[in-house]
């Protein structure tokens, strides 16, 4: 994907996330990355502990990371939460590098849940 094309989904991905949850501002990485979270766990709640918000975004990492072999999924915990091995370091660039992978993959998360549904 061209940084333009990046750039293009990752506005449309935050308009849609902006527009299902009645928000006033379009959520940035980290909120989506909550909000993906939940949605691989199972659980909405309005309170989540610190611990728990964290746990959550590594459970999206994990989940965006997963079919590329980065990580693999192992099971469930006695409380229902997800839990992954991690099978190969993510050896991307710097902090930029990073977060455009990350972007890019959120993207990809979301075309698969919108043609999924249809």
């Amino acid at each position: 994907m061209e940084d333009w094309q990046i750039d293009f989904e990752w506005l449309r991905v935050r308009h849609l996330v902006k527009e299902r949850f009645s928000h006033q501002e379009l959520p940035e990485l980290d909120s989506i990355l909550f909000l993906l979270g939940m949605q691989e766990l199972g659980q909405i709640r309005d309170q989540w502990t610190k611990e728990e918000k964290q746990d959550l975004m590594h459970i999206a990492v994990c989940r965006l990371f997963e079919e590329e072999g980065y990580y693999e999924f192992v099971g469930f915990d006695g409380d229902g939460w997800p839990h992954f091995d991690q099978r190969m370091n993510i050896t991307i660039g710097g902090p930029d590098a990073q977060e455009k992978a990350i972007k890019i993959r959120v993207i990809q998360y979301f075309q698969e849940e919108l043609s999924n549904s249809n």
